[in-house]
């Protein structure tokens, strides 16, 4: 049997993992990268082809991926001069993982349900060690009979997958992960600047709590960089604000009171503030130290 041909557009930190499993599980990828030099790093890594458009790279494809940065570029890459949208196929699926808002996703799947095309939007949580090891957990948005026929896919580079409603959904669904993370990690931060100014080991500390209530992914994965003051890991303060203002954006539309995140959102201006636009998310901790 002809192997499946599927485009991945877009092959960032995430991107570029996930696509190399949807290789790994058989199927045919053409691949689109803004920076060419990434895509042909890509299919030399993996094989596959690439375009030289989001056009060029979803032509026949049954499933279209993306995982882009914003509203803006989602927009640019599905609509814009040579997007995807044109040059897909009736009956094709376009399945979004870029961390966007529901705004977006709503405006697209009503463009591409206009065009006879399936619009899935699908963000995705686990970090770049989840889409490096394929265990990333996806909320989705759309119509169920679209998902259906994109979920053997996404398990590709999944260990979670779930439609969480009609289209915005998962973008809403990964909303509400942003704002338990933002939380959680202020609270270890505080913690472990407690522990130490108190005098107490604080890896010894955060080893025997993590064995009670207070355990999170993020103590379990976070706690010995963020006492080792290193933050060359996972998600980048950058990208955080930038969720974090869709979030609140989203709350101020639907009223929802947010006072934790946006404080969080502005210890993490004060990070920037600090030239730690690029370090990972726990180091909500330095902030702390001044």
């Amino acid at each position: 049997m002809a192997k499946q041909k599927v485009a991945f557009l877009g092959l960032g930190v995430m991107g570029y993992p996930m696509a190399g499993h949807l290789a790994s599980a058989g199927y045919e990828v053409c691949v689109y990268n803004r920076t060419a030099t990434k895509a042909e790093a890509w299919v030399k890594q993996h094989g596959g082809t690439l375009g030289a458009t989001p056009a060029e790279a979803v032509k026949d494809a049954e499933l279209v991926f993306a995982c882009v940065g914003n509203d803006d570029d989602l927009r640019q890459i599905c609509i814009g001069e040579q997007g995807a949208f044109e040059a897909m196929s009736s009956g094709s699926i376009f399945v979004d993982h870029t961390t966007a808002s529901a705004q977006v996703a709503r405006e697209l799947y009503q463009v591409a349900n206009d065009k006879g095309l399936g619009f899935l939007d699908a963000p995705v949580s686990g970090g770049q060690a989840g889409a490096e090891n394929g265990v990333l957990t996806v909320m989705v948005g759309g119509d169920s009979d679209v998902y259906a026929r994109a979920e053997k896919a996404i398990d590709s580079f999944a260990r979670a997958c779930r439609l969480m409603g009609e289209s915005g959904s998962g973008q809403l669904t990964k909303m509400v992960n942003q704002i338990c993370i933002a939380g959680l990690v202020q609270g270890l931060a505080e913690g472990i600047h407690f522990a130490k100014r108190a005098g107490l080991d604080a890896a010894a500390v955060v080893d025997v709590i993590s064995k009670g209530a207070a355990q999170s992914w993020q103590m379990e994965n976070r706690y010995r960089t963020m006492i080792d003051d290193e933050f060359d890991f996972g998600f980048a303060v950058d990208w955080m604000r930038k969720d974090l203002g869709i979030v609140l954006d989203e709350s101020r539309s639907n009223g929802a009171q947010l006072p934790v995140t946006a404080l969080v959102d502005q210890f993490y201006a004060d990070v920037q503030e600090l030239g730690g636009g690029r370090w990972d998310t726990s180091s909500l901790i330095k902030r702390l130290k001044h």
